[in-house]
């Protein structure tokens, strides 16, 4: 790339239906991540904690009982029936 030629930096989302396309792939994503091997509460706050009011997805998933945790930082996740559901949709 030469100096007078700049990359496009995708913009964040400008309405409320981009944001939701946005994280409910992100959200989707997330529940796979779950699925794909054991992981505990802490690595899932380490791993997809966001300080960005605009993607907590982390949060999100969790609030919508889409995943479920017994407790205690070390306690393994699992996907809630509508969790798996959305990650079964295909």
């Amino acid at each position: 790339m030469d100096r007078g030629t700049f990359r496009k930096v995708p913009a964040m989302p400008d309405s409320h239906a981009q944001l939701a396309l946005q994280n409910a792939a992100l959200t989707r994503q997330f529940l796979e991540w779950i699925e794909s091997a054991p992981h505990t509460y802490a690595e899932a706050l380490e791993v997809w904690h966001s300080h960005c009011p605009r993607h907590t997805i982390w949060e999100d998933a969790l609030a919508a009982g889409l995943v479920e945790c017994d407790g205690g930082r070390e306690s393994i996740l699992r996907l809630s029936k509508p969790g798996k559901a959305i990650v079964n949709q295909g």
